[in-house]
Order: C-alpha cells, then structure tokens, then sequence
C-alpha cells in the first residue's frame, strides 16, 4: 500500500483535475447555448430560401437552368466535406464522425476528396492519407455566415469546373443535449423533390402549384443567386449544429470525467484514511512495546 504522503499527492491531484473537468463542462454548457441560438436565428431564412427555390425549380423547364440542378448519372469524382472539432476532450465525438463518413464510401470506386473543417477530422485523414484539397480550422464559436463563405465557394468551383460529380456532407446533427447523431447527405446536385428530411426540417408544403411565375430579371440570374446562397447556407448550417454537437459532447464528457474524479478522490480519501490509522496503529504499537520493555528492565533492576 502507498505511503499516506503518497496518497496525499495523489488525492490532491485528482482534486486538480476535477476542478478543470467542472471548469471545462461550465464553458462548453455556455458555448452549447450559443450555437443552439446561431442554428435557430438561420432556420427562418433557411426554410423561405428553400421554398422559393422549390417553387421556381418546378415550373416549366426551369429544373434544367442551372447545373447545380443537374444530376450526373455516371459519377467518379466525389468531394465530401468533413465536419469535425479542433480540440479533443470530447468522447468519441471526432471519432465518430470519421469513421461514419469513411464507412459511408467504403465501397465507393470513385476518387474522393476533402475539404476538412476542423483540425482532428484534419489530422485523422492525414493520417489514413486521404486527398485533402482544402481545411478550415481555428474557427469562433457560432461563426458569422462570412467566416464559412468560403467553404461553400470552393465546393461550388470544384463541382461547376467539373472536379466533382457530387459533393457531401459529412456532419454530427444536434437533436438535444443527450443525443447527437452522424449525418452523411449530398449537397450537390441539389435535390428540389420533397424528400422527408426537407419536408420535416423547412415545414415546406405538399401542394403543387399551378401558377406561372414571372422572374425578373431572368430564370437563370435568380435561380442562380438563391441556388448558390443556399448551398452556401446549408453548409454553413452543418458547421453550426456540428459545433453545438461538439460543445454537448465535450460537456457530457467533462461531466463524467468530474464524476469520475470524485468517485477516485472518495476511494483515495478512503485508503488515505486506512494508511493514516495503520500508521497510527503502528506508532501506537511501538510505544507500547517499548513501555513494556522499559518496564520489565526496571522490573530486572529492581531484583537485582
């Protein structure tokens, strides 16, 4: 067993990294909050933009204008963007969604590529060597649309100059603080139907319309700005809920690392206080035996 100035350093270390695991939990709580609020504030305009292009892809010989509509039917070049951290410190959240997006494309026989947003996801395919073309790293919690303007335009360039048949995205989707799921969904070519996932998340209605609109100042100018600016937005999306996720994860893993922690300092304290008593036993012991022998010396003595 260690000694009891063993155990005393090691209960005081402990105690030291339980209270940067609360610190940490308490950041993370707040920065949850933040993103949560920075995915809702795009939601409205996220549900109108997809409405309208909705509308304006279903009318006549409009879904053929512009090639971001435009499914490629013999694809062998895929650009996946790659939603990850730029710290560690929460559970298997990096983990996860790497291994969810290489399993994805496991069976793929097309070349692939990278844009990685985030350092671990980074490092991770650096590490299986994957072809990586671009990264984004260092970025603030809840990022303005500007700081991931730049994302979305390398993914529109590498699929319009025709270095990708289709683009990806590769993400850890918020549903609450317990549960956060990995989501791998094409990007591009956008998908106007009324698939379920659109029909749930932007409440856009089941009625075809009949009408005719009249676009100024042409088809083409209009579907292309709201095309490329929702593109643009959906990515933007996936970086946020992708952060609220990591900051969830990251406070659920700092919790149960404090709760860890303090079940160890109580188990410590525990042997700590075994030691202290075997100790004082001991010393208790040897005054008495050395009474004892003080004793039947004097008792020798005295006889004598």
């Amino acid at each position: 067993m260690a000694s009891a100035r063993e155990m005393r350093l090691r209960i005081r270390s402990v105690k030291s990294i339980a209270q940067v695991t609360r610190a940490l939990e308490t950041v993370s709580a707040a920065k949850v909050r933040r993103a949560i609020a920075a995915v809702s504030a795009t939601r409205p305009y996220a549900e109108k933009s997809w409405k309208l292009l909705v509308h304006l892809a279903r009318q006549p010989g409009h879904a053929s204008l512009h090639p971001l509509l435009k499914e490629t039917l013999d694809v062998k070049k895929i650009l996946i963007v790659l939603i990850s951290g730029d710290r560690g410190l929460a559970g298997a959240f990096n983990v996860n969604i790497v291994r969810e997006t290489l399993d994805h494309f496991r069976d793929s026989t097309a070349s692939i590529n990278f844009v990685a947003v985030g350092k671990k996801g980074r490092d991770m395919l650096m590490r299986r060597r994957k072809n990586i073309i671009a990264e984004f790293s260092d970025l603030p919690i809840a990022p303005s649309f500007s700081n991931l303007s730049a994302v979305g335009h390398i993914v529109i360039e590498e699929y319009l100059n025709g270095n990708a048949d289709q683009v990806f995205l590769a993400y850890t989707d918020f549903h609450s603080m317990a549960k956060q799921d990995t989501v791998v969904r094409k990007l591009l070519p956008l998908e106007v139907q009324y698939a379920e996932d659109r029909v749930k998340a932007y409440n856009v209605s089941h009625h075809h319309t009949s009408s005719v609109f009249q676009i100024e100042p042409d088809d083409q100018k209009v579907l292309s700005n709201i095309i490329t600016r929702f593109s643009e937005l959906q990515v933007y999306q996936a970086v946020l809920t992708s952060q609220a996720s990591e900051q969830a994860a990251r406070m659920v893993a700092m919790r149960n690392a404090t709760d860890n922690a303090r079940e160890l300092i109580t188990s410590l304290q525990m042997d700590y206080n075994k030691a202290r008593q075997q100790a004082i036993t001991n010393d208790m012991l040897d005054i008495t035996g050395g009474a004892e022998a003080m004793t039947a010396t004097a008792r020798i003595a005295i006889k004598e």
